[in-house]
């Protein structure tokens, strides 16, 4: 055979700059996905993966294709112990010593309006990842709801009204054990001063506004309402909460942000927040 035709592995030869890398892989695949739901329920999905793998500087190359037998070899299921043993494969097939896999789709959610009862499936967009050194796996979750709020200063100076505008609640968190996207959802409609809902007849309406009247909340009390929620839920390791404020009577948006890392105390049940490891723990998003 001559040289030319043999089919030789380029990837496994050195790199010409010998550089470790911290990821490498592929991005923009489209997957049929099928999420697990919390009332024992299975929903199907299309959803947007992310791959990759580390790669040290004795390879030229990481094998593209292997990525995509990886995912086409899987159940396609998702929750906590099947990402766990993608990742684990994708890491054996790559021979890598990190494997990080993201999932990007919408999830729908039937509500029902406060009044009449009246129901529709809303979306809201969420990310699942994982990350697996080891026989350690990095959990993360990450959605996106809308909720309403209610201006507490205008309404307290205003004789007749106060304004209201839409809010976007963005929670990201890195767990030690399975949540359901549901209790996050809930969480961030629970902050504001009103969930959104798909569909209102009239009595949801006149209902909703006076809920929502009922229960003024500035972007910080929203952003605060969040974040202490989720340091009551035990599986939550690190947490990244934003909420944006569409303002109805500004021509900008307002947002507040916090971000921190729960620590488990070994003595108590209890966790407390310690902002102080923020940027210094390794392998925070």
């Amino acid at each position: 055979m001559k040289p030319w035709c043999v089919l030789r592995d380029v990837q496994k030869t050195p790199a010409s700059v010998p550089v470790d890398i911290d990821r490498v892989g592929v991005r923009h695949l489209r997957f049929p996905l099928v999420v697990r739901e919390r009332g024992q329920g299975r929903q199907n999905t299309v959803a947007k993966v992310e791959m990759g793998v580390d790669l040290p500087a004795c390879f030229k190359g990481t094998h593209m294709s292997r990525f995509v037998e990886t995912l086409r070899d899987w159940s396609g299921i998702l929750d906590y112990y099947s990402l766990k043993h993608l990742l684990s494969d994708i890491k054996n097939r790559l021979e890598a010593q990190k494997a990080w896999i993201s999932f990007q789709f919408p999830f729908f959610l039937e509500h029902a309006s406060p009044s009449t009862g009246s129901s529709a499936r809303m979306d809201y967009q969420c990310q699942v990842s994982g990350e697996y050194a080891g026989r350690d796996l990095l959990f993360h979750l990450a959605v996106e709801v809308p909720v309403m709020t209610v201006c507490p200063c205008s309404l307290a100076i205003c004789e007749q009204g106060a304004h209201s505008q839409r809010a976007m609640v963005r929670i990201a968190t890195r767990n030690k054990g399975l949540i359901w996207l549901e209790d996050l959802i809930e969480l961030a409609q629970d902050a504001g001063s009103s969930p959104v809902y798909a569909l209102l007849k009239r009595e949801d309406e006149k209902k909703v506004i006076e809920q929502a009247f009922g229960k003024p909340c500035f972007v910080e009390d929203v952003v605060r309402n969040v974040s202490s929620g989720l340091g009551r839920l035990p599986q939550v390791l690190w947490c990244h909460v934003e909420v944006e404020s569409q303002e109805s009577i500004h021509n900008h948006s307002a947002y507040a942000c916090i971000e921190r890392t729960i620590v488990q105390d070994p003595d108590t049940t209890s966790q407390t927040w310690d902002p102080g490891l923020n940027k210094q723990q390794k392998g925070t998003p």
